[in-house]
């Protein structure tokens, strides 16, 4: 019996077109292919901009753009196990993660339709300056234009509301590039959009090559700015090739975790096993480097093993599983091979160390040398490497001896400490006594150095969204 392979095309000016060209989308899992979606090529992605351009100078008000926000917001919610079944097929993420997914992917969207109400400007002072005495002025916020997204695989339902949301909250027109590997949950994003009531072409889907759509839209004169979510590589690329419009990048993370003396190892413990291996370790913010005091060393790294050890890999589907496949079992070749690379230099495999395909077992190591790769580029898999450190000053100094700077945590009684840290920490984001990969969806996230820049939360992302406006009048 064959299976039906679903097949999809591009979301263009409010309507669904084929293309010549395919692109396969595999199970994670399975490892087959359930899904074919159109492969755009440059004549599209010119047409998706023209059609965002055109859409964007046609009546949208604020109180439309919220009542669209939150009816997408409610279907979301009413398509909630469809929605969790797709990230599970095209990620590889648990049931129980992938559902997590879909409910802040819904109050993404009851956010940015909130702040959709709420654009403002403020007062101008200028009757203040001598010979001004009659002007009056003050500001407004107003859209952008049409904002090109390119989102990244790991969590591809949210994260494209995180950029499509605010966007359209603000006014602009979208044209949406999510991975490759995972686009049926933006595809079906889309048409919850559609059906909520989204005027034709404020919001086009493109799928296809990442390189040349990308490439495409930074050289089409209709977009006006460019929000991107995946490796510093790519987003140094993106910025350069943007010239002087508008680009918003979350990139890399190395992150780190810092355990003190006085901390609640148990606590500690429990919360760093999650961290580090949730969505087997494919997040931005997933736990990559422990640092804990001399003190409490051999107790924590004990207790981190054990809480480890209690994760269950396996199928996504299952609610009982934990920890799933990689994105590609290239992918966790990669980390084999990174992890092989610092046991020849001296790191020990304190758990895990196992590959079966696609899938590799959540791993500690142990004995590590800040150089080492595993420690210093981003891993992007369930690996967490943990170091011993004897002083404050010093594990300050070891978690910014980074080319990162996304979000880091710091599990402390002290609150001196906790203070000194969020002094001199160079991160964008510091989680006292939790995870760095603590996240709500309202909050600002964002990172320094090669993490990126701009600020990704409704509320602030609506801010690098659009531009502010002087108006002056002269009485």
């Amino acid at each position: 019996m064959t299976k039906t392979i679903i097949k999809t095309g591009l979301f263009i000016g409010g309507e669904w077109k084929a293309s010549e060209e395919t692109q396969d989308v595999y199970n994670k899992f399975t490892q087959t292919v359930f899904l074919q979606t159109a492969s755009a090529g440059k004549e599209e992605v010119d047409e998706a901009a023209a059609a965002a351009k055109k859409a964007y100078h046609t009546t949208f008000t604020p109180y439309e753009r919220y009542e669209v926000l939150t009816k997408a917001a409610e279907l979301i919610k009413d398509n909630e196990e469809e929605l969790a079944s797709i990230l599970v097929a095209e990620v590889g993420k648990p049931i129980k993660e992938s559902k997590g997914e879909v409910i802040r992917a819904a109050q993404t969207m009851e956010i940015s339709a909130e702040e959709a109400k709420r654009l403002s400007g403020h007062g101008v002072p200028v009757e203040a300056a001598l010979g001004s005495e009659n002007r009056q002025a003050f500001t407004k916020r107003v859209p952008v234009g049409v904002v090109a997204a390119i989102t990244p695989f790991n969590v591809p339902l949210n994260l494209v509301c995180h950029k499509v949301g605010p966007a359209l909250a603000a006014g602009n027109s979208v044209v949406l590039k999510p991975a490759s590997a995972t686009p049926l949950s933006a595809i079906r994003l889309a048409e919850i959009l559609d059906e909520a009531g989204l005027p034709a072409g404020r919001l086009n889907v493109v799928t296809g090559s990442g390189s040349g759509i990308g490439d495409w839209l930074c050289g089409n004169p209709d977009v006006n700015m460019y929000t991107f979510t995946g490796s510093p590589e790519v987003g140094s690329h993106l910025q350069a090739k943007a010239g002087l419009r508008k680009v918003m990048l979350e990139l890399g993370n190395n992150s780190a975790a810092v355990v003190h003396h006085d901390a609640d190892l148990e606590t500690a413990a429990k919360a760093l096993a999650q961290k580090s291996f949730n969505n087997a370790g494919q997040v931005c913010i997933s736990v990559q480097r422990i640092y804990v005091h001399k003190e409490v060393y051999d107790t924590f790294v004990q207790q981190l093993k054990q809480e480890t050890e209690k994760l269950t890999t396996g199928d996504p589907g299952k609610e009982t599983t934990d920890v799933g496949p990689m994105i590609s079992e290239s992918e966790a070749i990669r980390v084999e091979k990174w992890v092989s690379e610092a046991v020849e230099a001296g790191a020990d495999v304190l758990t895990g160390g196992i590959r079966n395909g696609p899938f590799y077992e959540p791993t500690i190591l142990t004995n590590i040398q800040d150089d080492m790769k595993v420690c210093k580029e981003e891993v992007f898999g369930p690996i967490v490497s943990v170091a011993v450190y004897s002083s404050e000053e010093e594990v300050i100094q070891r978690v910014n001896d980074s080319k990162y700077g996304l979000q880091a945590g710091v599990f402390t009684n002290s609150l001196d400490f906790a203070m000194k840290a969020s002094n001199e920490m160079e991160v964008g984001g510091l989680i006292i006594n939790d995870t760095p990969g603590y996240r709500v969806d309202h909050m600002p996230y964002g990172g320094v150095k090669q993490s990126g820049n701009g600020k990704e939360g409704p509320k602030y992302a609506i801010q690098e969204m659009t531009e502010e406006r002087l108006i002056v009048f002269n009485l």
